[in-house]
């Protein structure tokens, strides 16, 4: 969330252009993957429908976050569903993984939660798995 971002930039700020000391700056390295994910969570957050609800236990972790899900049409209108997203230290190149929290009878969801879909898979048959063109959204 806006936490991170604003320690990013805090700590480019304090870094400067360039950093007289390489052992520091390991040491603040920010990974692809975080400069990723502040931008696409303040996109994702701002287009998500009124039935979807983003909660990050930790603001600082954007990696890890539930996404709450409350249909208000169809046949699971009225159900609140709940699904865990960790987003992989490789990712773009590797999908997030999401694990639905919520028991529920779907057929691409098995019961201890885990979401059978091609777009989820590094690999896929029908090739329409995950690409690194692909975000959150």
């Amino acid at each position: 969330m806006l936490t991170l971002a604003s320690k990013l930039k805090r700590d480019d700020g304090v870094r400067g252009p360039r950093a007289s000391n390489p052992a520091s700056d390991s040491t603040r390295r920010v990974s692809v993957r975080d400069k990723l994910l502040v931008k696409e969570v303040a996109e994702l957050e701002a287009n998500l429908p009124c039935t979807c609800k983003v909660n990050f236990s930790d603001p600082n972790k954007l990696h890890y976050f539930q996404l709450t899900v409350i249909p208000d049409e169809g046949y699971y209108q009225g159900g609140k569903f709940q699904f865990e997203i960790e987003v992989p230290d490789a990712y773009n190149m590797v999908p997030p993984k999401v694990k639905c929290l919520t028991r529920i009878w779907h057929p691409n969801i098995t019961e201890t939660g885990e979401i059978c879909l091609s777009l989820l898979r590094e690999h896929s048959i029908d090739g329409t798995g995950w690409a690194p063109t692909r975000t959150l959204k």
